[in-house]
């Protein structure tokens, strides 16, 4: 019969709550809801703009829609990249950050549920005996207070408020998302890059080193010209201060290379050490073909355009949730418990006893404190959409400026192959004449030191076009799925807005 008491006790608080919350379910939400600014796209690239009357469709894919593995076929490489993707404690961070976003959206979300306690409690209290018959004196009678309740607390959101907090948690969130994404393709283009300089400083070490070698050789010419009174001091002079300048470049290239090393273990999240090559820089097997694809597309691929988008959001529910706090507050309460003077008598049903109550809060005068929460809101999210289409520019100018610098690094690499050329038939005439005793050493020293000059240049134009590569492929947002990840659908929740306020800088 106890028992039966009870659950008649509960089926009653519940009915009670669903009879008060059953006209608040259809409580709308306040604020603006979110929709993507509208944005000045260009058409089309400056060196790539689709023909008048070009249909979008025909403009070739996207360079970044291939997959980084494809676009660099070094297998050195490859493998470099995978173990930063694995260890690189920048992109351990970013997903940690993302951990941390998931469990404040659930912190937040928690609210939009009933809150249940379970409350235990045992007391003291002294009550006097003074006054009631048949006490012959006033000393205080002790007794002891147990209790044992389950309460419930449940704040019913009728103007938004939790739901538009959970909103914009649920934005950061994927923002983190997208922020990973984004040091995940800047660690690529990263480790790529480094690598590129590595091989260009292992390229420039090694022609330093043949250089060197060749003014030794030349060193023991004027020497021997010298000894055998064909020439004055001056040629192996000259010839000795130019090996001596190339040995200095060779300690200086031998440096460069360590550090470029100790750099690129660092990257893939490994101690300072040697890095295992691969092809040579000349020799390096990437896809040259560099589609750029359109610049509305590029909204939707770079994660960290899709990151400012999300912030944008994210501070746009904000706005509903701080004038959510205009309005009253409703929260309902429950308690369901016993409590008795006597541990024994504790469970029986003359001890027991609940409630139900619904209380109201609506701010009155608080100096302006939560119109002041809403100004605050609207200008951080103002502040967020500017940011969001400086982002914008930023990108299209990064796109512009790899496009423009691979076009002209292109160029540049096969004029700097001729130079080359050429300047080494200059070398063989000038020494071929100082042989035959037709010129002076000066002559020879000028040609080596030109084609030294040219073919360190040479080297510094391959790593820049590959390096322009890599930054073109970075800005185009390649290097990684191009879907995102989605958010549990169970997270989401149904919206209905009291007003739509359209564009976000339209400002409500």
């Amino acid at each position: 019969m106890r028992s039966f008491t009870r659950t008649n006790t509960l089926r009653t608080i519940v009915a009670a709550l669903s009879l008060a919350v059953l006209p608040l379910i259809g409580g709308c939400m306040l604020g603006p809801n979110y929709k993507r600014p509208q944005l000045d796209v260009p058409v089309g690239w400056r060196d790539q703009a689709p023909e008048p009357g070009q249909d979008a469709a025909a403009v070739p894919a996207s360079l970044a829609n291939t997959p980084w593995w494809e676009l660099f076929r070094d297998p050195e490489l490859q493998d470099v990249i995978r173990i930063a993707l694995a260890e690189n404690q920048d992109l351990l961070i970013a997903v940690e950050r993302i951990v941390e976003a998931r469990a404040r959206l659930g912190f937040v979300r928690a609210d939009l549920f009933p809150k249940i306690d379970l409350n235990t409690n045992v007391s003291r209290f002294a009550q006097s005996r003074e006054g009631f018959p048949n006490n012959p004196s006033p000393a205080p009678n002790d007794a002891m207070l147990y209790g044992l309740s389950l309460d419930v607390l449940w704040e019913i959101d009728l103007f938004g408020r939790i739901r538009r907090s959970t909103e914009a948690e649920r934005a950061l969130l994927l923002a983190t998302e997208e922020g990973r994404r984004a040091v995940a393709i800047s660690l690529v283009a990263s480790v790529a890059s480094t690598y590129v300089d590595l091989r260009s400083a292992d390229l420039r070490l090694e022609i330093a080193r043949r250089t060197l070698a060749s003014r030794a050789r030349s060193l023991d010419l004027t020497r021997a010209r010298f000894s055998g009174g064909l020439t004055s001091e001056k040629d192996p002079q000259q010839a000795e201060a130019e090996y001596r300048r190339v040995e200095v470049t060779v300690f200086q290239l031998e440096q460069l290379v360590r550090a470029t090393e100790n750099a690129l273990s660092v990257l893939i999240g490994r101690n300072p050490g040697p890095i295992v090559r691969g092809s040579a820089l000349p020799d390096l097997p990437v896809a040259f073909a560099v589609p750029a694809g359109l610049p509305s597309d590029l909204l939707d691929r770079r994660p960290d355009l899709r990151a400012a988008e999300e912030q944008l959001h994210a501070t746009t529910a904000d706005i509903g949730a701080a004038k959510a706090l205009l309005f009253p507050r409703i929260a309902l309460t429950a308690g369901y418990g016993t409590a008795s003077t006597e541990f024994d008598a504790l469970f029986m049903g003359s001890s027991q006893a609940w409630s139900v109550a619904a209380g109201l809060v609506q701010p009155i005068f608080n100096a302006g404190k939560n119109i002041r929460r809403v100004q605050i809101a609207e200008s951080q999210m103002r502040q967020t959409l500017y940011a969001y289409e400086r982002s914008v520019l930023q990108a299209f100018r990064e796109v512009e400026d790899s496009l423009n610098a691979w076009e002209h690094t292109s160029a540049a690499r096969g004029s700097e192959h001729k130079r080359v050329t050429a300047e080494r038939r200059v070398v063989q005439l000038a020494t071929a004449r100082y042989e035959g005793g037709v010129a002076d050493y000066l002559e020879v020293l000028d040609a080596q030191r030109s084609l030294f000059s040219a073919e360190l240049d040479e080297v510094d134009t391959i790593g820049a076009q590959l390096n322009s590569l890599i930054q073109l492929y970075k800005a185009l947002g390649g290097g990684w799925p191009v879907e995102p990840e989605s958010v549990a659908t169970a997270d989401s929740e149904p919206k209905k807005a009291c007003h739509w306020t359209g564009h976000p800088r339209a400002g409500n």
